[in-house]
């Protein structure tokens, strides 16, 4: 892979490209449901509020815009008949969020954009800095997080084909269906599939986004190719027990629900601990009865179980299953479990891999070494679009590698970085210089 560039673009451009994104995920951090914290789940006022913004960004640089049918905004620009390499994220919020997880993506696309096209009579006849065989479309997706609805990856399965009508009858925590917000929200379900997207139109999908971990910040690097998008499965739980009076009831009597649970829990951190990129998490825990003089009776809690390789997560769950079963069963409790996500392990596609990794040696001082390859441990748009086109990433360094909490960060100079890399791997991609 050649490095280097191919970006006509003075540092300073860049620097001032890098500003306006910080300022403009300021700006969306201010539309949200919540006064006190960044709130902003799909189908709601406040997703029309920022698909707006970014739709006014996007006609600012001359692309033509739409909202599709699932509630993404898009933006193109280039030949209408060409297809396009696909640059995005999402601007969808998981409760109490920080500002740059998925919305600094969007935004850095914006800016590629920007560095890429040329006024009318400037450039090279197209459009292009540097000619391009492709349309290049930005695209907000509207709930990559599933906050509101349970359901991950909503806006981007519409584009990739993969809708499912088992997904209308889900509903918020104010029993509102997805049906129903679609209709609120002045979109039309039975148009949904208008949203997908043939392979034949797109020549890929290339995402920046922030590390949701510590990799890049112990390094002391500013960017990396991401490899893959960890596959991933989540289960709500269920064990039960009996309720009896908490000072009456002996302990060989005892059938204590929420002990059971937690040392399932326990279990959990054990066995996914000892096992190479395999990812377990309890992330919700909740009692019943609920009162403070009752032994608990049952107990409902959520698993989140990830891994770099779909077997190898698969094996995990089996696992953990045969040592619930063990608890449950020593213990005289009962546990059940429901499925409600699954996703498959994707691979970045080794053509796109090599454009992103071009990008950033073209981007930074001169290396012998390959720059940095990271495994995502967590979920991206691109585990949708992985579907119907090949997929690309690059991750940005996330000082202490916190994520989904406001203490999230990214340096306007690794942002100024990131978009120069993104811009010299979309040349790279239109030349076929690797």
């Amino acid at each position: 892979m050649s490095s280097a560039s191919l970006l006509r673009a003075a540092p300073d451009v860049i620097a001032t490209a890098a500003r306006r994104v910080m300022a403009r995920c300021e700006e969306l951090a201010r539309v949200s449901a919540d006064a006190a914290s960044i709130e902003r789940v799909y189908l709601s006022p406040e997703h029309a509020r920022v698909n707006r913004l970014a739709a006014e960004w996007m006609r600012e640089l001359g692309m033509r815009t739409w909202q599709d049918a699932a509630g993404n905004q898009v933006g193109r620009i280039g030949d209408p008949a060409a297809p396009a390499l696909m640059l995005g994220s999402h601007l969808d919020t998981v409760l109490d969020a920080g500002r740059y997880d998925g919305i600094a993506g969007v935004l850095m696309a914006l800016e590629v954009v920007r560095l890429l096209r040329v006024p009318a009579g400037e450039g090279t006849g197209d459009g292009w800095t540097v000619p391009l065989p492709f349309a290049i479309e930005v695209v907000a997706f509207s709930d990559e997080e599933g906050t509101r609805f349970g359901k991950a990856l909503l806006g981007s399965s519409a584009v990739a084909g993969t809708w499912s009508d088992a997904w209308w009858d889900l509903a918020d925590a104010d029993g509102v269906s997805l049906r129903q917000a679609f209709l609120e929200f002045g979109l039309d379900p039975g148009r949904v599939g208008e949203a997908a997207r043939r392979p034949d139109e797109l020549v890929g999908y290339l995402e920046a986004h922030i590390e949701q971990g510590p990799e890049l910040d112990r390094a002391g690097e500013p960017l990396a190719v991401v490899s893959s998008i960890a596959s991933a499965r989540r289960f709500q739980l269920v064990v039960e027990g009996e309720a009896r009076h908490a000072g009456g009831t002996p302990y060989d009597m005892r059938r204590d629900a929420l002990l059971g649970a937690s040392e399932a829990a326990l279990a959990v951190e054990r066995i996914c601990s000892a096992e190479h990129h395999i990812v377990g998490t309890v992330g919700r825990f909740e009692a019943f009865p609920g009162a403070v003089n009752v032994i608990p009776g049952e107990v409902q809690f959520s698993l989140d179980l990830r891994g770099e390789f779909d077997g190898e997560r698969d094996r995990v769950w089996d696992a953990l299953a045969r040592e619930l079963d063990e608890i449950m069963g020593r213990r005289a409790l009962r546990w059940r479990s429901r499925e409600v996500h699954s996703a498959p392990a994707v691979f970045c596609a080794p053509l796109l891999q090599d454009v992103v990794a071009g990008g950033i040696r073209a981007t930074l001082p001169p290396r012998s070494d390959a720059p940095p390859a990271i495994f995502s441990r967590a979920g991206h748009d691109g585990m949708s679009l992985g579907a119907v086109t090949d997929v690309g990433m690059l991750f940005l360094r996330n000082p202490d590698g916190i994520s989904h909490h406001p203490d999230e960060s990214v340096s306007a100079g690794d942002v100024a970085h990131g978009i120069r890399a993104l811009a010299e791997a979309v040349l790279l991609r239109g030349t076929e210089r690797i």
